[in-house]
């Protein structure tokens, strides 16, 4: 079995990082300890991997059993936790289980593939539970992720259930990126260290821009549109504060030939997921959401952040926030609001007024587009297998092609948007490693 370095090695290599920053370097020092670990950093700051790595070393080798669960308040977190862990490259599996997906799926992945680590949400691991599917006795690791969403009331029951019949509990570890005032009891924390890379004072990114928006009319919708086409082919994600807002202002934005996805809870999961995928590879560079879309997303380079709706707490306002100035990035988050709402009284930090042109641009298209075929994984088609197609029958070349990410049964691509009527037209009828396929635009 490697040793904690060679295993930290291992993963970095496959992970293409060459250096852990101080907070994850800190959560590693402080696995060597016997005690449970409270870790709060802000969003974006690598959290995941601060718990990753610290959670290898929890793990045996000739073990076959379910060694280690991972409670995260959504499914979207649970898939990222999953993707980077597979990434590592070590010698375990891990298994996720979430609302939305097949459980007799996720049951036949625990039977047949043995994972080390369970990721998932509350409801999912509630019922693998009562099934018989997840044995609880085997459990030594416990990683409550964003803790001070998943402790809240509308999960504390579940939670509590979850835990109590977690009887062989070992090693607990809490992390967010924003403190709770009080945690739960039924956690079961014993003797613990708390790491803390909170500024107390602010949010404490000095690469967040923070400006504010002024709208004549108290519906925002005309101002966010001048906002969205002066900010071009930026992405930006568009926060409202409830899910028939997010559809209304969507399908407004829609209405004035402005592209953009729509993300929220109330959306099936193949609808999520695709918003998701357009907006990743530039396809659409306006996302719209509920607070959904503030915590455990992978979308790397998002510039800029737009309160539609005022935050209903602080928590939420930094949540929102953390989507962009990632890393060493920096980003720009706006305020819009109209003659009667003020500015929250826990901003404590400047925000520099933002004026709109006089005259607006036009709304803008982006470069790419999305397709979607109907065979994945599961069908034995890889990322190298439709890029070879496109370019031997769809005459496209490799600048053509943008991203590619393939689930189970599907997957989509994209193409620049220039391309696209003369790729399918070129390859309709043809077979794809042999299979006879759907290949069209994802709408």
């Amino acid at each position: 079995m490697l040793e904690k370095k060679e295993l930290v090695k291992l993963a970095l290599s496959n992970l293409k990082i060459e250096m852990l920053n101080p907070m994850q370097q800190a959560a590693i020092a402080c696995a060597e300890e016997d005690k449970d670990l409270i870790l709060l950093s802000p969003t974006g700051s690598g959290k995941t991997l601060a718990f990753l790595l610290p959670l290898l070393f929890t793990l045996r080798p000739d073990d076959q059993s379910i060694q280690a669960l991972i409670l995260v308040p959504s499914r979207e977190l649970a898939l990222q936790i999953g993707s980077v862990f597979k990434a590592m490259g070590t010698p375990w599996s891990a298994c996720c289980c979430y609302g939305g997906h097949a459980v007799a799926e996720e049951k036949k992945t625990i039977l047949n593939n043995h994972p080390a680590v369970i990721i998932g949400t509350p409801g999912r691991i509630t019922d693998h539970l009562s099934k018989g599917n997840i044995s609880a006795e085997t459990i030594r690791t416990l990683v409550i992720d964003e803790f001070d969403k998943s402790l809240e009331f509308g999960f504390q029951e579940e939670m509590a259930d979850i835990i109590g019949q977690l009887g062989g509990l070992q090693k607990r570890m809490l992390i967010s990126a924003t403190d709770a005032e009080e945690i739960p009891l039924f956690t079961g924390l014993n003797a613990t260290n708390k790491l803390d890379f909170l500024d107390e004072n602010g949010d404490g990114n000095d690469r967040l821009t923070l400006m504010k928006v002024l709208s004549p009319e108290k519906d925002k919708i005309e101002t966010l549109y001048q906002l969205l086409c002066t900010l071009g082919t930026e992405s930006s994600i568009v926060f409202c504060n409830h899910r028939d807002a997010v559809d209304r202002v969507a399908k407004l934005l829609a209405d004035k030939k402005l592209d953009n996805g729509r993300f929220h809870g109330g959306m099936e999961q193949p609808d999520r997921e695709k918003a998701l995928y357009k907006f990743r590879n530039g396809s659409c560079h306006v996302l719209v959401s509920t607070d959904l879309a503030s915590r455990g997303l992978d979308i790397p380079a998002v510039e800029h952040v737009i309160h539609y709706h005022l935050p209903i707490n602080e928590e939420a306002f930094t949540h929102r926030n953390g989507r962009t100035a990632r890393w060493e990035a920096s980003g720009t988050s706006y305020l819009v609001l109209h003659q009667e709402e003020e500015i929250p009284a826990y901003i404590s930090t400047e925000v520099v007024p933002f004026d709109l042109p006089e005259l607006t641009p036009k709304p803008p298209r982006s470069v790419w587009q999305t397709l979607y075929i109907g065979k994945g994984k599961k069908d034995k088609l890889s990322r190298a297998d439709i890029a070879g197609f496109f370019y031997k029958k769809g005459n496209l070349t490799n600048e053509d092609i943008g991203q590619i990410d393939i689930k189970d049964h599907y997957a989509f691509v994209a193409v620049k948007r220039a391309k696209i009527k003369q790729l399918l037209t070129l390859i309709r009828g043809e077979k794809i490693k042999g299979m006879k396929t759907l290949i069209e635009e994802a709408n």
